[in-house]
């Protein structure tokens, strides 16, 4: 027997009314948040990545384990966490400031560049690499994840201005200026020793002017707060902090302070926020992890100048160490108490994510790449739109992006 239109209606209303008023208010956060998670384009400024890319065991093809060494990111949990775009670092360790340990250190980016071309060469079918902010959309359309590149500390280019060409030229979009101690171009946040230049040096200042002209975003991450300012009075375009927090939350000299984020506010830019959990929250102190850590640092000099076989045994020994002594953990509602406050301090269009998995990232409730969307979660649950959580997934970013390249053009004009 057919059913009439009225009693199909009924049904149907029915059903719909029965399936909505037996959703939990928890279950329908859930899914709200899970529906702009999948529709909104994710992108991370900052994961250390192509550090795993040096391991022979690694393959960022396969799911792998990240509580067993298997790192924060490859592309199977990409896909588990929805993510659709991210900054691979070439990263470098700060040290000496001798021509000598440029040209290695210089070697040695070129190295890193090369392992990442590799990889996206062989998962040509995964992933492409992105430098633009328009290819990031193309390859979401495509149903591939967009790689982008940035150069995590200036140190390698030494005193040669012509290598950030090179490194533009094999894909990278921004430079970070400094690691966590002072070298050629400026002052870092947490070098103990006392101050190279006050800031940014001679040089520094030439070095901000030629990432203008090429279109790379000037990233302000691990420097100084007087090199921070610096920056701010030379960049003709605006900038980026690929990895740092709220000092006002967590008062650690990586992160900035309120003063900071409302100049950094003015110049346009974005904060993109880490999570890392030092960064994140005030923890209670570990004794015997913090001496264990100092005596690992203490036996490789604060891993600088290391050979590849050097370094693959101190991360080896670090790894062992985190699994003996593990790190106590911030959790997603600690992070996102830092979007709050950047967004009653400066406003919604300053704050996005760059997390640092793979190079110390990790929540209690954000352990890798896979749990993303509990960030957008506890979005919802504090009332952001979808529109606010575009912004901070991407659109942000994006809009930075896309003034350092019209800026690039202007002076090229």
């Amino acid at each position: 027997m057919k059913y009439s239109s009225f009693s199909l209606t009924f049904t149907l209303f029915f059903s719909l009314f029965f399936v909505v008023s037996c959703t939990s208010p928890e279950e329908r956060l859930r899914q709200e948040a899970e529906a702009i998670h999948a529709e909104v384009l994710t992108l991370d400024s900052h994961v250390d990545t192509p550090l795993m890319l040096m391991r022979d065991d690694f393959d960022i093809g396969e799911r792998n384990d990240p509580h067993d060494r298997g790192g924060k990111l490859d592309f199977p949990r990409m896909e588990e966490g929805g993510l659709d775009a991210v900054f691979f670092a070439v990263f470098l360790g700060q040290g000496a400031l001798t021509p000598e340990a440029f040209d290695l250190n210089h070697q040695r980016a070129l190295d890193i560049f090369t392992l990442i071309h590799e990889a996206l060469d062989t998962h040509q079918e995964t992933a492409g690499l992105a430098l633009t902010p328009e290819d990031a959309y193309r390859l979401r359309d495509e149903g591939r994840f967009a790689i982008y590149i940035g150069n995590e500390n200036g140190y390698p280019i030494g005193k040669d201005l012509s290598l950030i060409q090179t490194y533009y030229d094999l894909g990278s979009r921004y430079m970070g200026l400094s690691h966590s101690r002072h070298n050629q171009i400026c002052d870092a946040s947490t070098d103990s020793a006392p101050p190279l230049h006050e800031g940014l040096s001679d040089f520094g200042v030439e070095v901000v002017k030629e990432l203008n002209r090429l279109g790379m975003m000037v990233d302000v991450t691990h420097i100084s707060d007087a090199a921070f300012y610096d920056v701010l009075e030379v960049t003709k375009a605006p900038v980026i902090a690929s990895h740092s927090n709220a000092r006002a939350i967590c008062d650690h000299p990586r992160n900035l302070d309120d003063n900071m984020i409302l100049a950094l506010a003015e110049n346009g830019g974005v904060l993109q926020l880490c999570v890392l959990s030092a960064y994140v929250k005030e923890l209670e102190p570990d004794p015997e992890r913090q001496a264990a850590f100092a005596e690992l640092r203490e036996k490789w000099d604060n891993f600088q100048d290391l050979t590849d076989e050097e370094m693959a045994q101190a991360r080896e020994e670090w790894w062992a160490l985190n699994s003996k002594y593990p790190a106590p953990m911030a959790t997603v509602s600690d992070l996102v108490d830092h979007v709050d406050h950047v967004v009653e301090l400066a406003g919604i269009d300053h704050v996005g994510i760059g997390t640092d998995f793979d190079g110390g990232g990790a929540l209690e409730d954000c352990y890798d790449v896979s749990e993303l969307g509990n960030i957008t979660l506890e979005l919802v649950k504090r009332g952001y739109s979808k529109e606010d959580i575009e912004k901070i997934w991407s659109g942000n970013f994006m809009r930075v992006f896309r003034q350092a390249e019209e800026t690039a053009r202007q002076l090229r004009q």
